[in-house]
C-alpha cells in the first residue's frame, strides 16, 4: 500500500475508533470549561445551538454586523439556558483574555481573514467553508495557524460522519480495487436574486463592518445575507459554497492533493439578473498517477445528475449518500453491499475541535487547515478555469498556478487599507 494511503487509513480507522469511543460515552475526564464566540448568525446559530449542547463549552458572544440577528440569536441560544452576550463586531470576541476559540460562519471573504487575526489574537478557529475566499488566504492561514500554535478546523462535517469514516477506510483498504475517478453531483432549485440599484444599508445592519477587509462596494439588497454568494468580490459561487463539500470527500478518498490540470465550462444559464458566478457548471481535475475528479453543479435544477458521490476503481464502484449511507458494487454493477445513513457528523465534528482545544494538539483534527485548504483549493482552481476560459496547469506539490499572469490576476485579492495589514503574514 501507497505510504499516503497507508497514513490516510490509519487516519480514518483511528478517528473512526475515537468516534465510537466518544459516542459510548468511555471518556471518563470531565472537560475542562472551554469559552467560545461564534460570528454569523445564518449558519452561526446552529453551531451556537450545537455547542451550547455540550458539556463544559460557554458560547460568551454571538456575532451579527446585523445586530438585529445578532439579538435574535442570543434570544434563542439563551431560551437554552445560556448566557450569550449579542455583538455587531468580532473584535470584542478577539479581546475577551478568557475567550478560547473563534467559531466564523461569517461570509467567505470574512473566513480567512477572521482565521489569520484570530490565530494572531492567540484564539484557536473553526472556520466554515470554504476556507478562504482565495488561494493566498489558504496559505496565510496554514502559516497562521503554525505560528501561532492554534488549532484551525474547517466545518466540512462529514470528516466525522461514522459512515464517510467507515466508506473512506474501506477504500483505502482496497475494497473496489485501485481508485481512480470520483465524481460530484449537487443540484438545488435556486431563483432568480434580480436586479436592484445601490442604496442606503437599513439601521440595523453595520454594512462597512460586514464588508470588513473587503474593498468598499455600495450596498444592495440582493447581497445580503445570503446571496452575496454569487458575487466573486464576497463569493465563491455554487463551487465554492456547497460544492466544497462534495471534492473534499472526493479528494479524500481518492488519496490525492494538488492537482496538475483543471478545466471548467458552464455559465449563467437559468436567469439573466445581477448574479455573476455560474448556475451550471462542470469541472475536472486531473491529478498525478492518472486520476481525476469530476463536479457537476446545477443551482436551478432540482432533478440530481447522480448519487452525492461516487468512485470508481478497477474492482468495483462505490456510491455514498450525504447522511453518509453508501453502497458498494461488483465490477458488473451488482450490488455487494449497503450501508445505512449514519448523519452528517456535525456534533461529532465540533467535539473533535473542542478535544483538540482541551488537549492542546492540533494533530487530533479531522480536517486541519492544510487539509482544508487543499480541497478548498479545488474550487479556486475550478472558479479561475471558469473565469479564465482555459485550461489551468498547476504545480503538483503545491498546486499554484503554473501561468504567472493568472496567478497575479486571480491567486489573491486587494483588501481595505483598514485591514491590509491585519489580513497579511509577514
Amino acid at each position: 500500500m501507497h505510504r499516503r494511503h497507508f497514513i490516510e487509513t490509519a487516519t480514518a480507522a483511528t478517528a473512526l475508533a475515537s468516534l465510537t469511543q466518544a459516542s459510548e460515552g468511555t471518556f471518563s475526564r470531565a472537560p475542562e470549561p472551554v469559552i467560545v464566540g461564534v460570528m454569523g448568525m445564518s449558519r452561526g446559530r446552529d453551531l451556537a445551538m450545537e455547542l451550547v449542547k455540550m458539556e463544559g463549552v460557554e458560547v460568551r458572544y454571538v456575532c451579527d454586523a446585523d445586530m438585529q440577528r445578532a439579538e435574535s440569536a442570543a434570544k434563542v441560544v439563551n431560551d437554552t439556558g445560556a448566557k450569550s452576550i449579542p455583538i455587531q463586531d468580532f473584535r470584542r470576541i478577539l479581546d475577551d483574555k478568557e475567550v478560547h476559540a473563534l467559531f466564523c460562519a461569517a461570509p467567505n471573504h470574512w473566513h480567512g481573514p477572521a482565521t489569520i487575526i484570530g490565530c494572531k489574537a492567540g484564539k484557536h478557529v473553526y472556520v466554515e467553508k470554504p476556507a478562504c475566499h482565495n488561494a493566498q488566504e489558504g496559505e496565510w492561514m496554514i502559516e497562521a495557524a503554525k505560528r501561532y500554535g492554534r488549532c484551525v478546523q474547517m466545518g466540512t462535517q462529514r470528516r466525522s460522519s461514522a459512515g464517510y469514516l467507515k466508506a473512506i477506510e474501506q477504500l483505502h483498504l482496497g475494497v473496489i480495487g485501485k481508485v481512480y475517478l470520483s465524481r460530484a453531483f449537487y443540484n438545488s432549485k435556486r431563483g432568480s436574486i434580480g436586479t436592484r440599484a445601490d442604496a442606503p444599508a437599513p439601521a440595523n445592519l453595520n454594512f462597512d463592518l460586514w464588508q470588513g477587509p473587503a474593498p468598499r462596494k455600495a450596498y444592495r439588497e440582493n447581497f445580503v445575507h445570503y446571496n452575496w454568494h454569487w458575487f466573486w468580490h464576497w463569493g465563491n459561487g455554487e463551487l465554492g459554497n456547497n460544492g466544497v463539500h462534495l471534492v473534499d470527500l472526493c479528494r479524500w478518498g481518492l488519496g490525492v492533493e494538488f492537482p496538475i490540470r483543471t478545466v471548467s465550462s458552464g455559465g449563467r444559464y437559468r436567469y439573466q439578473d445581477d448574479q455573476e458566478t455560474p448556475d451550471t457548471q462542470s469541472v475536472a481535475w486531473e491529478f498525478e498517477g492518472g486520476k481525476q475528479i469530476t463536479y457537476e453543479g446545477l443551482s436551478c435544477a432540482k432533478h440530481p445528475g447522480g448519487p452525492f458521490v461516487s468512485f470508481y476503481g478497477y474492482d468495483g464502484y462505490m456510491e455514498i449518500d450525504g447522511d453518509g449511507g453508501y453502497r458498494i458494487f461488483d465490477p458488473n454493477d451488482k450490488l455487494q453491499e449497503t450501508v445505512p445513513a449514519t448523519g452528517g457528523g456535525q456534533k461529532e465534528h465540533i467535539a473533535n475541535f473542542i478535544e483538540a482545544i482541551r488537549a492542546d494538539d492540533p494533530g487530533l483534527l479531522r480536517q486541519p487547515i492544510l487539509s482544508a485548504h487543499q480541497s478548498t483549493l479545488l474550487c479556486h482552481l475550478g472558479n479561475i478555469a471558469q473565469r479564465a476560459g482555459q485550461t489551468i496547469a498547476t504545480d503538483p506539490k503545491s498546486g499554484r498556478l503554473l501561468d504567472e499572469s493568472l496567478a497575479s490576476k486571480y491567486w489573491g485579492r486587494e483588501y481595505d487599507a483598514a485591514w491590509d495589514t491585519q489580513v497579511r503574514i509577514p
